[in-house]
């Protein structure tokens, strides 16, 4: 599961891109109970959604031609250029070169050989989220891609991420787990697009998972504040209740109120 005791290859950071950074605080303030702070003017708009004074996500206000609103993942790396170059020989590409973020740390924009987008975050006074898996916070991530077995092959040329197969509802499921690490250190699953008819006709990109306390609550404020239900809420067994959602504006999310962990005799 995602924990703050961030390590290479483990989701770091996620941040928003939209055209209405008021109307969207506005939207996930009701939503997960953040609370927007601007980095101020030498950030260009971009600021921390807080959830009881621990940064959860962050986001900025982009204009049109910097591609449609979309919800952006990064992961850590020790070395944000060679991992650049990494993703270039892994059939990848840099959509957006190496970049030092003041002194907070480094930083790129990738792509995966399918074309989805990720960033890269090499940390230096920034090392990352301040909450993870709580109510209101980031607890998952899932790829959707044409290709599994080429996604696979190159996160773990990339990250040296690790993969394991999970039989849920009668099917196979592919986590990712950090190289290194046990499985019970995943942190996300590769879909394909072909098995999930909410996701068929997009194309290929990740959809972060936040936690929440009522999934059906969630969706109603949704509803209720122009967002749209992409799945409604749905039980899966073991897993939890959850709901794929877009903001006003068109992000793609999803909520889970997880099912508890049962205790092992």
């Amino acid at each position: 599961m995602l924990t703050t005791r961030y390590v290479t290859g483990s989701p770091v950071w996620v941040d928003l891109g939209t055209p209405d950074m008021d109307g969207a605080s506005a939207f996930y303030r009701d939503l997960l109970g953040w609370e927007f702070r601007s980095g101020g003017p030498e950030m260009g708009g971009y600021g921390f959604f807080q959830l009881d004074g621990r940064t959860a996500a962050a986001g900025m206000q982009n204009p049109p031609e910097q591609g449609p609103p979309s919800w952006n993942v990064y992961f850590q790396t020790p070395d944000a250029d060679a991992t650049a170059k990494a993703a270039e020989q892994a059939h990848g590409s840099v959509l957006m070169q190496p970049m030092d973020v003041m002194d907070q740390g480094r930083m790129a924009i990738l792509g995966d050989r399918a074309g989805a987008p990720f960033g890269i975050w090499q940390p230096a006074a920034n090392k990352g989220l301040g909450v993870v898996q709580e109510p209101g916070s980031l607890c998952w991530l899932e790829l959707y891609t044409p290709d599994l077995p080429a996604a696979a092959g190159f996160y773990n040329a990339v990250f040296g991420w690790e993969t394991s197969a999970i039989d849920f509802e009668g099917s196979s499921y592919t986590c990712v787990n950090p190289a290194g690490t046990e499985p019970e250190a995943m942190f996300g699953g590769i879909v394909p697009l072909s098995d999930d008819p909410t996701e068929a006709e997009s194309g290929p990109y990740w959809l972060p998972y936040f936690e929440v306390a009522d999934t059906d609550v969630v969706v109603s404020k949704a509803l209720e504040r122009d967002g749209k239900v992409r799945m409604p809420a749905t039980d899966l067994e073991g897993v939890g209740r959850i709901a794929k959602l877009a903001d006003p504006y068109g992000a793609r999310f999803a909520v889970i109120k997880s099912t508890p962990r049962q205790q092992q005799d």
